[in-house]
């Protein structure tokens, strides 16, 4: 016979346990009796209908403290509406609530919607358990994207281990997958993920499930990807457990297989994709250049950043530099919906202004010289070179004025190459070849012409080339390099030109949209359009200590307008690599390596024109130039001691000025002078190291 002790302890373990809620339809019975609607009480749990319904169909349970909240409100409709009585005691007529359709569209959903949103309460506050890890002073405003009643739920979501999946503007989701085919089931079924199209012709983009190490592990994945290569390039072996699964569930992998950003996907049936992307947080998918600091942040704050992104820019879908392309893409559609007009039906056509469903090969001299076009032709004739500013001023060009300065000051211009993209005419079709043209600034393409003849201020880099020293003779250029030339009082006669007939604005609605994300960040940051220089530069020095998330977002920005111009000529990867065999960037219609030179080109020159002005307006030359960053010697620690000024105290227009929009330059950096000379006199850029080694035009990824 047990004890009074044994008793006692199994008393006390039941006691201990969690709530027991009633059976999924009583649940539902006693909300009906109650008079609630579905919405309205996830209103009150800060949750989301949908989370609601599949307590109600028993798919999932609640977990605390929702749970425990949950118990008290169907203990008290208990109390005032037992089983016996639902008869004498005849509940509120309440509008049946159907289920919800795969798309999340139709007349039902709008109410509900509605009422989702209403609290609009912060993640954190959802879920009390998890501490915040960043100030929010501008969250509301930030995440908080325009509702499509297809996708209630937002963009994307952040699933940890618990099954809690983190959405935007505070949204908090119950994920019962315990696969992946299962959560991808999921999402496309009952998440309520996604975003719409971003153009009238193009598709909108797949809903995103970014995984946390414990959610990962949850769902049969390790940890970390460790190998001898770069983890962002590891993938899982294809025998591994979860990779047959998924092929088991009759689901596909893409050809990069299942790395840190896996899409999984069924073929289209009709007009509905079938695809998920997936991101996983530990093995480094959120690479710390382009997203400092957030794969360490809590998943509800890695939803807001995500979102904002998502919101302003595009749901990622891989690395900034794939999200920067996959943005061109979106904006641009390859393809619309035409009518034949012999059979009347509507097909798929050509869209106007885009570059279409085939690659364009390059001309030889805008190729790499692996290219097969270079490879296969023998070409011999030179490649364009195109590239950022890598220069530092000669030690022996200082005076003794400049170096008794006792400062040197970077100026980093705020997303130059995104600047140089705004009304930047570009080739749409093939290169065709001409012997001896006449040069016409507005035809884009590449130039066989010599510069060398060209004399220009040894204080300053030649605009002609990358590491700023004069050219020695032919040479192949962008349309831009040849037309500043022209534009210095140069006659310039090209020997060979490859040209393009069709062109157009392809990167206007990428800058536009671009320009608008960083502005609008910068703005949620404090940094505005209207501020004075001085207020400028203390906004400046705060912006990241305001709101590291927002700051993240901003880096995530930026590194998009570099990461994508560079994966315009995205170049072979991979030790199995031969030359002369194409590699899988080159099917695509985006590698445009004539673009890329554009973007480069148009940048440097409007740099040196920058610099001649300033030389002009306040008798400065710089110390070095990097990218988009040039330093300068001054009397004071501050842009506002050289820059020049009109009397009215407005800025000079033609040089350098601060300000937020993207062309404009804030202040990078401060050293001495001295410091300065040391760097110049080993052959070191000042600017490098004022900027911390910044990546320029990245490539890869």
């Amino acid at each position: 016979m047990a004890s009074e002790e044994e008793l006692f302890a199994s008393v006390d373990a039941l006691l201990n346990e969690e709530p027991q809620l009633p059976p999924p339809a009583e649940r539902a019975r006693l909300r009906e009796a109650a008079g609630i609607t579905q919405a309205r009480l996830a209103a009150a749990l800060k949750t989301t209908t949908q989370s609601v319904k599949n307590w109600e169909n028993g798919r999932s349970e609640p977990k605390s403290p929702r749970l425990d909240a949950y118990q008290r409100l169907l203990d008290g409709w208990a109390a005032k509406h037992p089983a016996h009585g639902t008869l004498d005691v005849p509940a509120p007529v309440v509008a049946p609530q159907p289920e919800m359709p795969e798309a999340f569209d139709g007349p039902a959903a709008a109410p509900v919607l509605q009422e989702t949103a209403a609290p609009q309460a912060p993640a954190v506050q959802a879920a009390p358990e998890r501490p915040a890890s960043s100030r929010r002073p501008a969250a509301k405003k930030a995440a908080k994207a325009a509702l499509d009643p297809r996708f209630p739920h937002g963009p994307l979501a952040v699933l940890d281990g618990d099954g809690s999946a983190y959405g935007v503007d505070g949204i908090v989701l119950d994920c019962p997958a315990t696969t992946v085919p299962e959560l991808v089931e999921w999402t496309l079924r009952e998440s309520g993920l996604g975003t719409g199209k971003l153009n009238r012709y193009g598709k909108d983009s797949d809903p995103l499930i970014v995984l946390t190490a414990a959610a990962a592990v949850g769902l049969g994945l390790p940890e970390r990807l460790e190998g001898h290569e770069q983890r962002r390039s590891l993938r899982l072996p294809e025998d591994h457990p979860v990779v047959k699964e998924v092929a088991r569930a009759k689901w596909q992998l893409t050809q990069r297989g299942f790395g840190p950003w896996a899409r999984i996907y069924r073929k289209a049936q009709g007009r509905e994709r079938q695809c998920v992307q997936l991101a996983i947080l530990s093995w480094d998918a959120l690479d710390e250049r382009s997203w400092p600091g957030v794969a360490e942040m809590e998943p509800a704050d890695v939803a807001r950043v995500l979102g904002v992104y998502a919101q302003r820019v595009i749901t990622p879908r891989g690395s900034t530099a794939v999200s920067g392309l996959e943005l061109m893409t979106a904006l641009r559609p390859p393809t619309k919906a035409v009518q034949d007009p012999a059979s009347g039906n509507w097909v798929s056509g050509y869209n106007q202004g885009s570059l279409g469903t085939e690659p364009t090969d390059p001309a030889p001299p805008e190729a790499t010289p692996e290219h097969p076009v270079v490879v296969n032709s023998g070409w011999s004739g030179g490649f364009l070179n195109e590239e950022a500013y890598q220069w530092v001023r000669s030690v022996d060009s200082l005076t003794d004025e400049e170096c008794l300065l006792p400062f040197a000051v970077g100026l980093d211009l705020n997303t130059a190459f995104l600047a140089a993209a705004a009304r930047l005419v570009v080739g749409l079709s093939g290169p065709d070849h001409f012997t001896a043209p006449t040069f016409n600034p507005k035809i884009p393409g590449s130039w066989l012409v010599d510069l060398s003849g060209i004399e220009l201020d040894p204080r300053l880099p030649s605009p002609f080339t990358p590491d700023g020293t004069r050219p020695t003779g032919l040479a192949w250029y962008q349309t831009h390099t040849v037309a500043y030339a022209q534009e210095l009082g140069h006659d310039v006669h090209p020997i060979e030109a490859y040209l393009r007939r069709e062109t157009g604005a392809y990167l206007d609605p990428w800058h536009d949209r671009l320009k608008t994300a960083y502005v609008d960040t910068l703005a949620d940051l404090g940094v505005t359009k209207d501020l004075d220089d001085a207020a400028f530069l203390a906004a400046m020095e705060q912006h990241k200590q305001r709101d590291p998330a927002l700051a993240a977002v901003l880096a995530a920005i930026k590194a998009t307008v570099k990461g994508g111009v560079g994966k315009l000529r995205e170049r072979p990867q991979g030790k199995s690599y031969k030359e002369g065999e194409p590699w899988p960037a080159l099917s695509r219609p985006t590698w445009r390596p004539d673009f890329r030179a554009a973007v480069i080109s148009k940048a440097r020159v409007n740099m040196h024109r920058k610099l001649n002005n300033m030389v002009k307006m306040t008798g400065l030359y710089p110390l070095a130039v990097l990218s988009d960053c040039v330093v300068y010697p001054s009397p004071g620690e501050s842009p506002l001691d050289f820059l020049p000024y009109a009397a009215s105290g407005k800025p000079q227009p033609g040089g350098f000025r601060l300000g937020a929009t993207p062309g404009l330059a804030k202040l990078e950096g401060v050293q001495s002078m001295l410091w300065a000379v040391e760097l110049m006199e080993k052959g070191l850029n000042p600017a490098r190291h004022i900027k911390g080694g910044d990546a320029v035009l990245d490539e890869g990824e």
